[in-house]
């Protein structure tokens, strides 16, 4: 049985943001891209399902729609334990471009189980793992906290108002991550790291295909108001600010 896991290429969450050409691009320099943190545990849990003899999980690959600045990741990726990359070589326009991009790769290189993060850190969308089921013909599985491999069963917790449901199916599926899906993301060993030079990562060229949204332009938050300090003695002045500029009382 095989697992693939969808692999985002973010900015780190401390990257301080900075735009440039009118504020229709983020500048690129100095930012330290990471795995997209739900995609990494999702690596994480295929991971541990593969190295548990119990199941008959035997290959987990990761792929990325993206350019060679990907490649860092996807060895960061397989340093982790995954057994092959695939870099599918294009500009990540959307939601809609990435996930045609990789169900065109899996219908050519199937694979049992397809695992998506819920979401990006960058433009939260939520939106590959229902797309790239769609475009399978495949059913998928949203808000995963458990997934579990017994002999050709896959048992899956989600997560839902309340409470939890657990399903019990059988591949091929798309299963998308939230947290909770393993305790911890795995970081890379020296050994992780040494073998991952000697791994394959496969770069494809992308198929035909057009996005279907473009960015207008980027908009940073608004700089915090500087912060007033009021004398411990003037309870009135207090008050009177928080019912007028602050309005919570």
């Amino acid at each position: 049985m095989k697992i693939l896991v969808c692999i985002s290429n973010v900015p780190d969450t401390t990257t301080k943001v900075k735009l440039t050409d009118d504020n229709k691009q983020i500048d690129n320099a100095g930012v330290q891209w990471i795995i997209n943190p739900w995609d990494e545990l999702a690596l994480t849990r295929a991971i541990e399902l593969k190295e548990d003899s119990s199941n008959t999980i035997d290959e987990v690959c990761v792929v990325n729609v993206g350019l060679n600045q990907s490649d860092a990741t996807l060895r960061k990726a397989l340093a982790i334990g995954a057994d092959k990359a695939i870099r599918i070589d294009a500009e990540p326009l959307d939601a809609y471009f990435v996930a045609g991009q990789i169900a065109a790769y899996v219908k050519e290189n199937p694979f049992d189980i397809v695992l998506s993060g819920i979401e990006s850190s960058d433009y939260n969308g939520s939106s590959v793992g229902g797309m790239l089921s769609e475009f399978m013909d495949c059913p998928a599985i949203s808000s995963m906290t458990k997934l579990d491999v017994e002999n050709e069963n896959i048992i899956i917790h989600r997560a839902i108002p309340g409470g939890k449901q657990i399903l019990e199916l059988k591949p091929p599926f798309i299963g998308i991550v939230q947290k909770g899906i393993t305790n911890e993301p795995r970081i890379p060993a020296m050994r992780g790291i040494m073998m991952a030079r000697k791994k394959p990562l496969e770069v494809v060229a992308a198929v035909e295909l057009d996005s279907l949204s473009h960015i207008v332009e980027f908009e940073l938050p608004k700089a915090k108001a500087s912060c007033q300090m009021i004398a411990a003695d003037q309870l009135e002045e207090l008050v009177h600010l928080l019912k007028s500029e602050a309005k919570v009382l």
